[in-house]
């Protein structure tokens, strides 16, 4: 198999990868991993068939879900996700050997680091200003190999310090010691991973129009069949002002009954329900199903109708 992340090398996204690779006992293919400067260019390549899979980040435990991907994904047809990854982040302020911490007046990073660490910037280097880079490792490449780049110091991973060769100055500068990011592993159309009882199903769900009570009524199919969502954000459609999309995880997997019901009401009630897939959670935490919704009490009511049916 091939994979393709979100690079260049020594992200945290080439960090997820590394750990998804392990865990599945094929580590050693992380060396024919090939990196991408863009979350587009990495679903690209899947879907030419250029890698078999992607590795993207998704959601950020500070700063919520990432744009670029959900929007990505959104774009593109027969994407599925195939299994996620939890990574806590930690963040360090690199520069090249020698520079002092006070001649510090830039730094570079990647727009999601940055507010992670902008209470510790705020404090130790007041006066420097911020400036955006497709990511912190390459904030960090740059930084080792551009003598004209507009700052004198890159907040990334301390992987990535170590790959480009630039000292760290100052390690664990993140604001918030607990935050973890979650990426996602994609690929294309194929048989969905096995259910395991703790799982996750990722949706777009779009509305026929924008009225009262229009997402209430998309958010009852969920509630009605006992389903806890985990993530919910919206999305603009790019259709017109005002006009906008849901993005949803939420417990259980396709082959669970009220998953199934679930999908089919929202298919009825929703101008169109994108299914991204369904794959074990990273955290391996059992979905909490009370006793209405299992699936034993869906096929008990189907035997119940069924008998009324017959019986009629």
């Amino acid at each position: 198999m091939s994979y393709g992340y979100f690079g260049p090398r020594g992200t945290f996204t080439q960090a997820a990868l590394a750990s998804y690779l392990e865990s599945n006992g094929v580590a050693a293919e992380l060396e024919r991993s090939v990196p991408f400067s863009t979350v587009p260019a990495v679903l690209d390549a899947v879907m030419s068939g250029e890698v078999d899979f992607g590795v993207v980040p998704i959601e950020n435990s500070v700063e919520g879900g990432v744009s670029a991907t959900l929007d990505a994904l959104n774009a593109r047809e027969d994407l599925f996700i195939r299994a996620e990854v939890l990574v806590p982040i930690t963040f360090v302020l690199a520069a090249r050997p020698g520079t002092p911490l006070e001649s510090i007046d830039a730094v570079g990073s990647h727009s999601h680091a940055w507010a992670q660490v902008r209470g510790w910037m705020s404090t130790n280097t007041p006066a420097a200003q911020y400036v955006p880079t497709l990511s912190t490792a390459a904030a960090a490449e740059a930084l080792a190999s551009d003598d004209d780049v507009p700052y004198q110091a890159a907040v990334c991973a301390r992987m990535a310090a170590e790959t480009f060769g630039l000292e760290v100055l100052a390690e664990g500068i993140g604001d918030n010691a607990s935050a973890v990011t979650r990426f996602v592993v994609v690929s294309g159309p194929g048989k969905l991973p096995a259910s395991t009882g703790a799982d996750k199903t990722t949706l777009m769900l779009f509305q026929h129009d924008d009225h009262a009570g229009g997402l209430l009524a998309l958010l009852e199919q969920f509630a009605a069949r006992g389903i806890n969502m985990t993530r919910l954000e919206s999305r603009p459609t790019g259709v017109a002002m005002g006009s906008y999309c849901f993005s949803i995880d939420f417990e259980g997997h396709l082959e669970d009954a009220r998953v199934a019901e679930t999908l089919k009401s929202l298919h009825r009630v929703a101008a169109k329900v994108r299914f991204f897939g369904s794959y074990p959670r990273a955290d391996r935490r059992p979905a909490t199903v009370v006793p209405t919704a299992t699936d034993e009490a869906f096929v008990e009511s189907q035997t119940w109708f069924e008998m009324l049916r017959v019986d009629s």
